[in-house]
This record gives structure tokens, C-alpha cells and sequence, in this order.
């Protein structure tokens, strides 16, 4: 039995299986989204589930990340209120996308399937294709489906060059 952890199992997939997703397999990554933190609880994000695959082949021409349209399911993280800043001077959209698109990628690993983060594409192309209004920003798609490969893990700094106590 394989006691690892979804997080140390998690690997960027960039090669997908033809099976399709059910829609409750979507929904259930979705909730996943759905449910995670928020700055101040205030879930100021939208998720736009992209399954027609002819959308999925033009944001993979789009991005210029042709595998893309091998996946059944695009993942779109939206921000609403892109000109909110935390005290912190940190605009809490993008950290709240985020978490929310992370605790999808590591439900989806539970459920056998892979993901991969793409943060190269065109913002007012992608924003057009799919209607998102000016006013918000798409913060990342994620590409959803079952893995036609299996990477290896990918190398890591070590622990204690990344990680301190009480001081950087």
C-alpha cells in the first residue's frame, strides 16, 4: 500500500489519457475550490470550469501550451477585485486563487487524476474567449484529467536552504 501523501505523490502533468471526467468528479473538485479560506472569508474569485473541448484546443493555441487540449477539463481561477490590497501591500486575489487551485490539485491527485498549473498565457485573450468581464483578472488555469505519464519527482532545494526559525 502506498502511504505517500498527495502532496509528496502531486507531479505537474503534461500528458492526459482521452477518458473524460463525469460531472460529479467535476463538481467534487470544484467544491474543493469552493471550500478554501479566503482573506477575510470574502471568496472574491469565480472558477470557470472549461470541458468543450474545442475552448480547451483554443486556450492551449492561446497559450501556446499544446497539451493543454489533450486535457477533458480546464480549470480557470478569476479574481474579482484585482485592485484590493491586504495591509500587507498583497493583493489578496492571487493568494486566495491560490489555495483555492492548490487544494484542488491535491484532491484531484486523491482522485487519481493529474493537474498542471499554467501561468503562460494571455490575460485579454483568455479574458475575451471565455467573457470574463475587464474589471477581473484570470489568475491561473490548471489543466484536469488522468495521466498518460508518470514524472519523476522533480529536484528540490535542500530543507535548510529554504527553510528557517524565527529569522530569515
Amino acid at each position: 500500500m502506498d502511504v505517500r501523501t498527495a502532496i509528496e505523490k502531486r507531479r505537474s502533468i503534461r500528458s492526459y489519457t482521452d477518458q473524460k471526467l463525469s460531472r460529479e468528479q467535476i463538481d467534487r473538485l470544484l467544491a474543493a475550490a469552493h471550500l478554501a479560506p479566503s482573506a477575510r472569508n470574502r471568496q472574491e474569485w469565480r472558477f470557470i470550469a472549461v470541458t468543450d473541448s474545442t475552448l480547451i484546443a483554443k486556450l492551449a493555441q492561446l497559450s501556446e501550451q499544446e497539451f493543454m487540449a489533450e486535457a477533458p477539463l480546464v480549470i480557470v481561477g478569476v479574481g474579482l477585485e484585482p485592485e484590493r490590497v491586504m495591509r500587507c501591500g498583497i493583493p489578496p486575489y492571487i493568494v486566495d486563487v491560490t489555495i483555492a487551485l492548490t487544494q484542488v490539485s491535491l484532491l484531484a491527485v486523491e482522485m487519481g487524476l493529474g493537474t498542471c498549473w499554467i501561468g503562460g498565457y494571455p490575460q485579454e485573450e483568455i479574458r475575451q474567449l471565455l467573457g470574463v468581464p475587464d474589471k477581473h483578472t484570470i489568475v491561473m488555469l490548471m489543466t484536469v484529467g488522468y495521466p498518460a505519464e508518470e514524472p519523476a519527482p522533480k529536484p528540490r532545494l535542500p530543507f535548510a536552504e529554504v527553510v528557517s526559525y524565527d529569522k530569515f
